[in-house]
């Protein structure tokens, strides 16, 4: 088997809030769009992020109503802080502060209009040495 590309496709009530989301306040661009549906792109990312609408009959009976819940976008960055602050000053609500793991994640969240949550992430910090509290 070969992958020739990746996507994360999420049900949401507002495609078009999402999308917006994603293409203001992290990069992405639109590849493609129809009614209840658009696929959003980075070259940098490694997977595209596709929004369906919830209830479309195209989707199977069973996810048809499902929203995207219980799931994270986690994109990893080089700047940590300032992504926290461009998106501060975008005023962009940060729903989890910056946090430090044990384990060496950094990490601080945001979610968009429709609940999804979006985690920008570092390991170890900036510098690749612990981060400080972890050394």
């Amino acid at each position: 088997m070969k992958i020739s590309s990746s996507a994360v496709s999420l049900n949401v009530d507002d495609v078009a809030a999402s999308a917006t989301f994603l293409t203001s306040h992290f990069g992405f661009t639109e590849l493609m769009a129809a009614d209840g549906f658009v696929s959003l792109g980075r070259e940098d990312a490694g997977m595209n992020v596709v929004y369906l609408r919830r209830g479309l009959p195209t989707l199977p009976a069973d996810q048809r109503d499902a929203h995207a819940g219980g799931l994270i976008l986690a994109f990893v960055v080089d700047d940590l802080e300032g992504e926290l602050a461009r998106l501060q000053n975008a005023g962009v609500t940060i729903t989890m502060p910056l946090t430090v793991e044990e384990w060496g994640e950094r990490a601080f969240q945001v979610r968009d209009p429709n609940g999804v949550i979006v985690q920008l992430v570092d390991w170890n910090g900036a510098s690749g040495q612990p981060a400080a509290g972890n050394a």
